[in-house]
């Protein structure tokens, strides 16, 4: 286990991370439905090779929330920006899915980030593709309404992440399976970030990436 530890983000959000292990920074930023906890697994692996910041994104584990004036998924790349600005050397930036898209726009913004690596980003396709059908978001929100949690984190992995049966079974017997359903109400707010997102994704915007990724 490492240490827990906070940075402030720009506006003035509260940012924890898990530091542990030895070795150049790796700073790992986790998708939605997750928290810091998710890298479980593989954090002794990395903790051998680096030193490890593993965040805790906002709303959950001991960051704070910071959005009572709406979510606005600009503040994510602020938070990832600010623990990145926090430490004293170049880094490594490893982003999971959504966080992938955190981790991209983090390095567009800092002059820190030594290597990028983006799993499973989810980024803009074709316009007027979709990648899911929008009534699977509209039945998470329903069930998320009704207090549904399971259900909706159910609809979420099926319908929108596209996972099959097996794969959701697997997850639904692990234990990290209770944390997700809690964390089940972020869903709407960051898929509807996330299409926002793409509607206005400009790719030139990417010729000022400097960081091998």
């Amino acid at each position: 286990m490492g240490s827990l530890e906070t940075v402030t983000s720009r506006d003035g959000t509260p940012i924890a991370y898990e530091r542990g292990g030895e070795g150049p920074p790796l700073v790992l930023v986790h998708g939605t439905t997750s928290d810091h906890l998710t890298w479980e697994p593989v954090l002794p692996e990395l903790q051998e090779h680096f030193t490890v910041y593993a965040i805790d994104r906002r709303g959950r584990g001991e960051s704070g929330n910071g959005d009572g004036a709406g979510y606005d998924i600009e503040r994510e790349f602020e938070d990832v920006v600010a623990v990145i600005d926090s430490i004293d050397e170049p880094t490594d930036l490893f982003g999971h899915s959504y966080g992938a898209i955190c981790a991209l726009e983090a390095a567009l913004r800092s002059s820190h980030v030594r290597r990028l690596i983006l799993y499973e980003g989810t980024f803009p396709v074709p316009k007027g593709t979709r990648t899911y059908a929008s009534e699977a978001l509209d039945m998470v929100q329903s069930q998320l309404e009704a207090g549904d949690e399971e259900g909706a984190l159910t609809t979420f992995y099926r319908g929108i992440v596209l996972m099959s049966p097996e794969e959701i079974d697997m997850i639904r017997s692990l234990p990290i399976w209770q944390a997700r359903m809690a964390l089940a109400p972020t869903i709407p707010r960051e898929m509807r970030a996330f299409e926002s997102y793409v509607s206005s994704f400009d790719p030139a915007r990417l010729g000022n990436l400097r960081a091998p990724t």
